[in-house]
């Protein structure tokens, strides 16, 4: 059975408050923490890279699984292109580090919709490769750093965080990994963006302070995305399930994104969920990649999962992507 063994998650020991956002960016403490849902959300520290943070949550994915480096045949690194430096293949890098010595090692990207490709992914290279039995998906974010408290365009983003996740993808896997549903809309592709530091515009000493995420149409991108956006993610759960033999009625529980509050209940509410079906990240924030796999462990640990359970991971990234991709709980706590 195709499915995830185990996982690992590194979060970084330092927080940002909500209040903290608030005196940074000017906004009232009610919007931070009602309109943008955030407590708190961690920040890295010094040694907190992105392929390292990616390398200590594998290593905990392993230990927890019982299995060694070398058992792993595929790395597929799913850190933010923003990362330790420019044109650089990070899962090489993350695979040496393990000592995953067998392994090939690639990364992809789909901004914050790359964990949930990245776990298609090793279950099609497994269905695909009789010579392949473990696939590593890791990755580190901390995008975080790529926003500016006092840009109001980018006040959506002022939730992204940072941390590592891993996930092992076996054949004897307890968790089955489902059918998935991804769309992508490239209309948005250009909205949101670090608009130096590419082909187009060099980086230089004149706009070394551009080096950051920006909005190029705050307004006209809220217009044409917000209910495009909600009505996706309803399609992509809901042909997720479909593919998997299920209706919405058998969902147990939704790994969902750190989206805005409103966006949240909107969406548990419409897919006949309860908010007891769900865990918001609001003391974490939007990890990127990270919180499908951040909200499995939350709910495995809180015991919200019991055996053959549905449930549904949902992501999104900007350029534009939704994804889902549906798993049955095993009977192993993650």
């Amino acid at each position: 059975m195709i499915g995830i063994k185990n996982i690992g998650i590194y979060l970084p020991s330092e927080r940002l408050s909500a209040e903290q956002i608030a005196e940074q960016s000017g906004l009232p403490l009610w919007v931070v923490t009602e309109k943008l849902g955030i407590r708190q959300k961690p920040v890295p520290g010094s040694d907190d890279h992105p392929t390292q943070m990616a390398v200590w949550a594998a290593q905990e994915a392993l230990n927890k699984a019982k299995l060694k480096a070398d058992d792993i045949d595929v790395v597929i690194s799913m850190t933010e292109e923003y990362k330790e430096y420019p044109v650089w293949t990070a899962g090489i890098k993350l695979a040496y580090d393990l000592g995953a010595n067998n392994a090939y090692a690639y990364d992809i990207g789909q901004k914050c919709g790359t964990g949930v490709l990245a776990l298609k992914q090793a279950k099609d290279l497994l269905k695909a490769d009789d010579s392949v039995t473990t696939v590593l998906v890791a990755g580190g974010y901390r995008n975080g750093d790529l926003i500016d408290f006092k840009d109001p365009n980018v006040r959506f983003m002022y939730n992204l965080g940072s941390g590592g996740a891993a996930a092992l993808v076996t054949r004897d896997a307890s968790h089955e990994l489902l059918a998935s549903h991804i769309i992508t809309d490239g209309s948005f592709s250009q909205d949101v963006l670090v608009p130096v530091g590419g082909t187009k515009e060099p980086l230089n000493p004149d706009n070394l302070s551009q080096f950051r995420l920006q909005v190029r149409d705050p307004a006209g991108m809220k217009e044409r995305l917000e209910q495009h956006s909600l009505d996706n993610f309803l399609q992509v759960v809901k042909a997720a399930v479909q593919k998997s033999g299920f209706t919405l009625a058998d969902i147990a529980y939704l790994a969902m994104l750190h989206v805005k509050p409103s966006a949240h209940h909107y969406l548990l509410d419409k897919l006949g969920l309860s908010e007891e079906q769900s865990i918001y990240l609001a003391d974490y924030g939007h990890l990127g990649q990270i919180d499908q796999l951040l909200s499995l462990k939350l709910a495995s640990e809180q015991g919200r999962l019991k055996e053959n359970d549905l449930v549904v991971l949902v992501a999104a990234g900007v350029g534009y992507v939704w994804n889902a991709l549906c798993l049955r709980w095993g009977k192993d706590d993650l």
